[in-house]
């Protein structure tokens, strides 16, 4: 048996600034000395975890997602804010500056103009007894840099007070205090660039730790009652160096604000900046990881089971592997040659394998257990059931289900239960269970850490069986669905969105191959304000967006022809011809090998595709190219980071790599991050922008609704669409599509195996 474990310009100001601190920390503390602090930490104006204007370098639970609203004029901010690791941050923003117009009026009207930007903030040091902790962050780190910044911050937390002090150059240092400590390496690094002079899109590393930096700090109180915290900070922009020559006056330096938990998921901030401007900030926050879905109301039960067993004095030793019987060890237990007939509601009496009604039990699995029946097999005392899962997220319950189900049928001549994960006709992973011990378990005779001798995954090979049921294959499968599109921070407006229904449905010719197929019909959108198609200096690629999206109220963005074989052990194959996506028709093809039990695979893909017509039928245009890449996935073992590493050649023509890094939580929660740079890069071509980048989270579904799921909702924040380094979205990955192979996932949610 195989088992997986798996300083200073202006001395006045200074002191001014911090007797406003310590006089409005004295006010609010009302005499109270040393207590614990809180355990959660507040969003600043900006997102990520702050003061107010400024960051401090404390940070969120690990897991933690926020949006943040803040408006202070004339600055908008919609933030989006996540803490991947306990030592990372990252925040995306929209930024909209409501006394400037985004172009000229032929252009956008009067609408105002937006500014996108990602932040990163990385803690190099932890709080001790008597250091404090230490944070290096980068505000704007892309873009045209309007509100470009660097920062080295400490906090130090004493009682229920929280002391931040730091130094920033650029926008959060805009005061200037002291001249550039880095000067003594090259003087290149007392001037800074002009924010909003380079390329949107553009990493303006030339303006990193460059210019005078301004000091920064401040205070967090945290109040004897959990829903108070009050600020102060001295902030480090004088406002009369804003970009856009937006100066703003500012009376003192000293913001003050107080944060008001409505709940555990929401946060109201008011506050009072720069000495004469009110401000307020909305916080939606919850963590993911260990978020906990809503109960599964609308999911049946599991079938209750019989608890009378005889007791089992051997540690089992594993599936049949090949014998066709079960082993001497095995066959001693008798795990239910002595157990009463009575089973759970609803069951039959336990019969001998060749007398139950499998294709009865391959219906009650697919209704109760989520899976999918091809075949139903016996290996000795091992049976095995071969299906893909439709239903459940975490394969350790749908594995739980099957075995009270058989349980309730079967007599003792079965006492392991084995689930092959199949996906679009392919063998996954083998996920066997040891039916008497899975019955102790619910009886609470023995604790889930020794159960879990009791359960295994294996990689899926041929031995020697007996086919007990073939299930027919259902040709013809379709539903309907409804569907949302946008596109966010345009000229045109600030949100242009769609509203469609859908209609999907697969004929299936055998078990490896299928046609299928959607149609979408335009049910509501403001696409009438979409006119601006971006600037490129490359083929159109992506940048005809407003031309696909606008031309037809009913589209068909996917038809294709897919196949899927296993061409070896832990080697998976995939082709496929058609309508691959909304933009591109074509033919191609993929390989993956991801071997079982392992952290990495590698895989690579090569497709011929042509431009489809704007409105999304039949008709294709001139344009055409081979794309594809190889690329190597990693899971680092460091807080279940992986990293994807692609590299080939683009839909543009242009050659790269794509770096994605991403975490995944224990409920199967990831968020992550990346970037492709080609050799179209910087100023050589990509037109507005120089590289692409973007942050996403995927959350399950099974987190969010009421009812089991096997989808996702993927959130994706990217500054633009670009033309260079952009790449094919098909419908199916072998990545995707051999998930069930995380066995980190499986360990994680054993406990499921039992609900």
């Amino acid at each position: 048996m195989r088992r997986r474990r798996l300083g200073w310009k202006r001395p006045n100001l200074r002191r001014a600034a911090l007797r406003g601190c310590c006089a409005g920390v004295a006010l609010w503390a009302g005499g109270v000395a040393s207590v614990h602090a809180q355990e959660y930490y507040t969003q600043s104006d900006f997102g990520g975890v702050g003061l107010m204007q400024t960051p401090t370098a404390r940070m969120a639970q690990e897991g933690e997602f926020s949006f943040v609203l803040s408006r202070t004029t004339p600055y908008t901010n919609y933030n989006v804010s996540m803490q991947p690791i306990p030592w990372l941050e990252g925040s995306f923003r929209y930024t909209n500056v409501s006394n400037r117009l985004y172009g000229p009026r032929s252009l956008s009207g009067s609408q105002t103009y937006k500014d996108k930007s990602i932040d990163v903030k990385a803690r190099i040091w932890q709080e001790s007894r008597w250091l404090p902790a230490v944070a290096f962050g980068v505000r704007d780190v892309g873009g045209t840099g309007l509100f470009s910044s660097e920062y080295l911050v400490a906090s130090k937390r004493a009682g229920r007070f929280d002391f931040s002090l730091g130094m920033a150059w650029g926008y959060i240092g805009n005061r200037g205090d002291i001249s550039n400590p880095l000067s003594i390496i090259s003087d290149r690094f007392n001037t800074r660039p002009a924010s909003g002079t380079g390329a949107t899109g553009a990493l303006s590393i030339n303006k990193f730790l460059r210019g005078r930096p301004g000091i920064f700090g401040g205070v967090e109180y945290h109040s004897p009652w959990d829903w108070l915290v009050l600020k102060a900070e001295m902030d480090g922009n004088d406002y009369k160096h804003q970009p856009q020559n937006n100066n703003q006056p500012q009376r003192w330096p000293v913001n003050l604000g107080a944060v008001f938990r409505v709940n555990k998921n929401v946060d109201l901030t008011l506050g009072y900046e720069r000495g004469n401007v009110a401000t307020a900030a909305l916080n939606l926050h919850a963590n993911l990881a260990t978020h906990v879905g809503p109960e599964k109301s609308f999911d049946p039960p599991p079938e209750p089971v019989s608890f009378t067993s005889t007791p089992v004095s051997t540690m089992p030793t594993g599936p049949t592997q090949g014998t066709g019987k079960a082993p001497d060890d095995l066959a001693s237990m008798s795990p239910r040659a002595t157990v009463s007939a009575a089973a759970g509601e609803g069951a039959t009496d336990r019969q001998a394998p060749a007398q139950v009604d499998w294709a009865q039990v391959a219906k009650t699995l697919r209704t109760n257990a989520g899976i999918n029946v091809s075949s139903i097999r016996q290996r000795g005392s091992e049976l095995v059931i071969q299906g893909e899962q439709e239903r459940f997220f975490y394969t350790a319950e749908a594995a739980g289900r099957a075995t009270r189900i058989v349980d309730n049928r079967v007599d003792g001549s079965i006492d392991w239960v084995t689930v092959t994960s199949q996906r679009n006709g392919m063998d996954i992973v083998d996920t066997s269970v040891h039916r008497p011990r899975f019955i102790e378990l619910l009886n609470h005779e023995i604790d889930l850490p020794t159960f879990r001798r009791s359960v295994e995954q294996d990689p899926p090979t041929a031995r020697e069986e007996e086919v007990l049921y073939r299930a027919p294959l259902k040709r013809f499968t379709g539903g309907t669905s409804i569907g949302y599109q946008q596109n966010v921070g345009g000229p045109d407006a600030f949100i242009l969105y769609q509203v469609y229904g859908a209609g999907y449905a697969t004929f299936n010719f055998n078990r490896h191959l299928w046609l299928d197929g959607v149609l979408a019909v335009n049910i509501a959108n403001n696409y009438d304000k979409f006119r601006y198609d971006a600037p490129s200096n490359l083929p159109r690629v992506r940048t005809d967006v407003r031309k696909y999206i606008t031309s037809s109220d009913i589209t068909m963005p996917n038809f294709q022809l897919t196949g899927t074989k296993k061409l070896g052990q832990d080697l998976y194959g995939m082709a496929y011809a058609g309508a691959l996506e909304s933009m591109y028709a074509g033919a191609g093809g993929e390989v993956l090998y991801r071997p079982f039990g392992e952290k990495w695979a590698i895989g690579g893909d090569i497709n011929w595709v042509k431009q489809r017509g704007f409105d999304q039928d039949f008709s294709l245009r001139r344009y055409h190219v081979i794309t594809g890449q190889a690329t190597g996935y990693l899971d680092t073992g460091f807080h279940n980071v992986t990293l994807a590493v692609s590299v080939g050649r683009y839909l543009a023509g242009d050659w790269g790599s794509t770096v994605d890094v991403s975490r995944q939580f224990a409920n199967g929660t990831r968020m992550g991050a990346y970037f492709t740079v080609t050799n179209k890069s910087g100023n050589s071509g990509y037109g507005e922008g120089s590289f692409d980048k973007g942050i996403y989270v995927s959350i399950p579904f099974d987190a969010l609704l009421p009812n089991s799921s096997r989808n996702r909702a993927t959130l994706m924040w990217q500054p633009l669409v670009r033309d260079g380094g952009a790449r094919l979205n098909k419908r199916y990955t072998l990545y995707t599509l051999t998930n069930d192979l995380d066995t980190d996932l499986f360990d994680k949610n054993l406990g499921k195996i039992s609900q």
